[in-house]
């Protein structure tokens, strides 16, 4: 079971704004907040966003070594296309638009987002059953 993930951000109050949003959306609820970072927590796991002190860069790249996109269990295929369809007025933005919404393949039904800072989000939507 995964215990935490902690993401540096650039800057605290976008990250806020954004991951708040979604992970609020998602049925996270807040956890921690101190002078340079916040958490949310779903059951046992909860994620932080950090503006470090100790950064030596500002910029993410989700292309380069390291973490690629974090992937969240997102609801119902509605759920997903509400939250696809929400997400832009919240910094995010969609990915493989062309393909949406099944641009990782045709039995996977989900939303592939960025935020301002580059940060990628695949919202995938349960089993049909």
């Amino acid at each position: 079971m995964l215990h935490h993930v902690e993401l540096w951000v650039p800057s605290l109050h976008r990250a806020v704004r954004e991951w708040g949003w979604l992970l609020g959306r998602l049925g996270w609820v807040p956890y921690q907040e101190w002078e340079r970072g916040r958490s949310w927590r779903a059951g046992e796991t909860y994620l932080v966003v950090e503006e470090s002190p100790a950064m030596t860069d500002a910029a993410h790249d989700r292309m380069r070594p390291g973490l690629n996109h974090l992937a969240f269990h997102a609801g119902s295929r509605d759920d997903v296309d509400v939250l696809a369809a929400a997400a832009p007025a919240h910094g995010w933005q969609s990915l493989f638009a062309e393909r949406y919404p099944f641009a990782g393949g045709p039995e996977h039904y989900a939303a592939y987002l960025a935020n301002s800072d580059g940060f990628e989000v695949e919202l995938v939507a349960g089993e049909v059953t």
